[in-house]
């Protein structure tokens, strides 16, 4: 996803190719003798450049009392305006970045409270963890760092959700962090409950 934006915004910057120039020729002893003044004598067509139109100009609308400055102004505007490429970036709003950034905190400390009401339990002898995956840490210091990694998944996914192409996913990107909070909630609660 980082790759593929980068790669977006690499290539909307890379200005446009001019075309190749061509190479001057060398005028011929005719045009030289006509550039120095000299009367220039006919030449055999083969060896006359002659010279090419330009290339036809953009129309330009101009008021009807416009004078010399309305002219100069409307031939330098530019012609085009570069797009700004679409990024999921532009989906999420700066209200929605603070409510996520909220429910971050609310999800992690939940769950910090989860493993220390685990902790504290287990110690006292009142429970044991149902957590087939947190039961090799339940005794130990190492339940504060692992009961926060199913948080940090879960607010990446909201964050992905947030950002989503689908409007009925960025609708409702707040329930997965929401959901995680509560469970890490209930279970901290129930855990405080059978100790006290």
């Amino acid at each position: 996803m980082i790759f593929s934006t980068l790669a977006l915004l690499c290539c909307s910057a890379l200005s446009t190719t001019t075309p190749p120039q061509v190479p001057a020729k060398s005028p011929t002893a005719a045009e030289r003798r006509g550039l120095a003044g000299e009367p220039s004598e006919p030449v055999a067509s083969s060896n006359v450049n002659v010279a090419k139109p330009d290339a036809p100009t953009a129309k330009v609308n101009l008021p009807a009392n416009g004078g010399a400055e309305s002219i100069a102004s409307a031939t330098a505007a530019p012609l085009y305006t570069p797009i700004k490429p679409v990024t999921p970036e532009s989906y999420a709003t700066a209200r929605q970045r603070k409510i996520w950034y909220g429910l971050l905190a609310v999800n992690h400390g939940a769950a910090g409270f989860d493993a220390w009401s685990t902790r504290q339990a287990i110690g006292g002898g009142y429970g044991t963890e149902r957590d087939p995956l947190e039961r090799p840490f339940a005794s130990s210091g190492a339940i504060y760092a692992t009961t926060q990694v199913a948080p940090a998944l879960i607010d990446f996914m909201g964050h992905h959700m947030m950002r989503s192409e689908h409007p009925t996913i960025r609708k409702f990107w707040w329930i997965p962090q929401a959901a995680s909070a509560g469970v890490s909630l209930g279970a901290g609660i129930h855990n405080h409950r059978l100790v006290h």
